[in-house]
């Protein structure tokens, strides 16, 4: 095993440390420029789907000389990467746009001049393409990441803050490299969730004599799959069983059923997730504006319309009433039946389930469904393996013949793969119980109208605490400035999160002093169990299926508020100052990702308005003092 840094290393491997994440280094007490110094330290981007990439070409934009990502995969995009794209699939994205300001999103052929549905094979395109133009050589292909940790005493005179142990995946040789910064770009669906009864071992034991492929890892064993249910000499079709009712679960039934190869398809679920649909694609000024996210009520409700919205009689009618109206034109734009199984969705309002369709497509899965070429098994869940080793019995008796099995069953936290526990609890990674606050603490604060007759609250949801705060800086080192997470938290428009994300991160690795943080790590950890507060107010049966590293912080609907908070956070023009329109027209002005196109120029200029000399400046994350030109 070798390791290789920056600095010089040594460590005992033997030695125990306790909780406590300690600083690692102390910097010289000499005059030097801050941004550069911070500018050479080395950043280690772990993932390369859109998060990862904007992130690095942002810290390279700002001068950032050291930056190099790290991916398992063998090409860029994430979970648009080559392998995992097929045909049929369309982002999820209500906003109908996932791009960055630097690099236009290309027309497909395929498209017509009004179509803004994003397929996979564009956004694959789209990562590629940005990968190639700014990010050549920057990227680690078919490295997978092993471990992260601090390295552990006795130090050397300047160790990094880091070891990252990973393998090269075609040579299978392991090393260590030694990193100051981490970035966590590994997502949220990445680790497949797959039930103890449809595991491989348990596919083993019950002798099931077809094929088990988790969503995850659909597009590599289509042949497998498609092998798998060809009718047989008889002309019988074969079956496949596609277990839970999100998105890929849709896909990827819609995907078989529209290959004309006859196969029996069936799709297992309790509840599907609910959509927005409609004749006919809707205007920019109701997807892309910020009318959306101004009729779901938002944590702070800072212009008179939103107080009005939700704090009112009438105003908490009007909102209920909309968002009741949308879905009821989504299924009568599909035609889809009161009896139907497709009724069995989740609550638009309440839920962060749901589905742009644009409008009525005739190779869609609720057209599909409709037609009867996906037969609708619900509301029900499937239990275990047939004893007959080729089937699926469910938890109402009935047996499903299954060929090939589909778990789309979810993911897992990508962070609990690389971090051990020990880790994981220094750097404040994780959902812990409230330690400062509790959900009566806001009661009155959020007495919302249109939060009236909400779901059943989960009882898992009662655990759900993140200590991420802004969702991108573990509250509890936040004044370490060596780890920072982009593309965790769960929205709409990721394109633009993802951006803007960017850029806060870049100003706290280089200590910019117009970026406004907690005075104390106590102030961060309050702040953010006050931002869980808020969500189990806002989803009370929903936060039991998130993931620590795809929930870090949950703004489906308000993404604009959220990115309103980190342009003021850098003191940076937000709001319809940023996005356009006056007094009447701002809720309708679409929002275009070029608003945030000069970010990088816009942070440069609050730096020169405040150079100058500044003596014996106390930098929290550490005890040192520094002289700053």
């Amino acid at each position: 095993m070798s390791f290789s840094s920056t600095a010089s290393f040594s460590s005992n491997r033997t030695m125990r440390i306790d909780d406590l994440d300690i600083p690692l280094y102390d910097l010289p007490s000499s005059k030097y420029n801050i941004k550069t110094y911070n500018a050479r330290r080395s950043v280690c981007i772990i993932g390369s789907g859109a998060a990862g990439l904007i992130t690095a070409h942002t810290l390279i934009k700002d001068g950032f000389t050291n930056v190099t990502i790290l991916s398992e995969d063998n090409s860029p995009g994430g979970v648009w990467e080559y392998n995992k794209v097929y045909s049929g699939v369309f982002i999820n994205n209500i906003y109908g746009d996932y791009r960055f300001s630097c690099l236009d999103m290309p027309q497909h052929p395929a498209r017509g001049p009004g179509d803004q549905r994003l397929s996979a094979e564009d956004m694959h395109f789209y990562m590629k393409k940005f990968a190639e133009t700014f990010l050549r050589d920057r990227i680690s292909y078919n490295t997978e990441v092993l471990n992260v940790r601090r390295p552990r005493p006795p130090f050397s005179s300047d160790p990094p803050n880091w070891i990252v142990t990973c393998q090269d995946n075609q040579t299978g040789e392991t090393i260590e490299r030694g990193f100051d910064r981490i970035v966590l770009c590994t997502g949220g669906c990445h680790e497949p969730r797959i039930p103890p009864a449809f595991s491989a071992d348990a596919a083993r034991a019950a002798g099931f004599q077809g094929v088990v492929v988790h969503s995850s890892d659909f597009r590599k064993n289509l042949d497998e799959i498609f092998e798998a249910i060809r009718p047989s000499e008889d002309d019988i079709p074969g079956a496949v069983v596609i277990i839970g009712g999100g998105k890929s679960a849709q896909d990827i039934s819609a995907y078989i059923a529209s290959q004309g190869n006859h196969a029996d398809v069936s799709m297992v679920f309790e509840k599907t997730d609910a959509f927005v649909a409609s004749s006919r694609q809707l205007p920019a000024s109701f997807r892309k504006s910020r009318l959306i996210g101004v009729l779901s009520p938002h944590i702070e409700l800072r212009s008179g319309l939103e107080r009005f919205l939700h704090t009112t009689w009438l105003g908490g009618k009007c909102v209920r009433g909309l968002f009741n109206m949308v879905s009821r034109n989504s299924f009568k734009s599909f035609s889809v039946p009161k009896n139907s199984p497709l009724r069995l969705s989740q609550d638009m309002f309440w839920s962060l389930r749901v589905n742009d369709e644009v409008c009525r497509r005739g190779n869609s899965f609720h057209t599909l469904a409709k037609e009867g070429k996906i037969k609708l098994i619900a509301p029900t869940k499937a239990v275990c393996f047939g004893e007959d080793g080729r089937s699926v019995i469910l938890e109402d008796g009935r047996i499903i013949r299954a060929d090939a099995i589909i778990l789309a069953t979810g993911y897992t936290s990508s962070w609990a793969k690389i971090f051990d526990k020990q880790t994981m609890n220094q750097i404040g990674l994780g959902k812990y119980p409230p330690q400062y606050v509790s959900d009566v603490t806001y009661a009155n604060e959020w007495k919302y109208s249109s939060l009236k007759d909400p779901p059943a609250k989960h009882p898992l949801s009662d655990q759900w605490t993140s200590c991420i705060y802004r969702g991108i800086v573990p509250a509890k080192s936040i004044f370490k400035r060596d780890l920072a997470i982009n593309g965790a938290v769960f929205s709409t428009n990721n394109g633009y999160v993802f951006e803007t994300t960017a850029h806060w991160i870049s100003s706290y690795f280089l200590e910019d002093s117009f970026l406004q943080l907690p005075q104390s790590a106590k102030e961060a950890i309050q702040h953010t169990e006050r931002a869980s507060a808020w969500l189990r107010k806002r989803y009370p049966d929903m936060l039991h299926w998130t993931n620590e590293s795809h929930s870090s912080g949950i703004e489906f609907w308000s993404w604009p508020q959220y990115t309103d908070d980190l342009m003021r956070d850098m003191g940076l023009a937000y709001g319809k100052e940023r996005t356009g329109g006056n007094k009447w027209t701002w809720l309708f002005k679409p929002i275009d990702i070029g608003c945030i196109g000069r970010l990088g120029e816009e942070r440069e200029e609050k730096r020169r308005e405040g150079s100058g000399m500044i003596v014996g400046v106390g930098i929290a994350s550490g005890s040192r003092l520094r002289e700053v030109v």
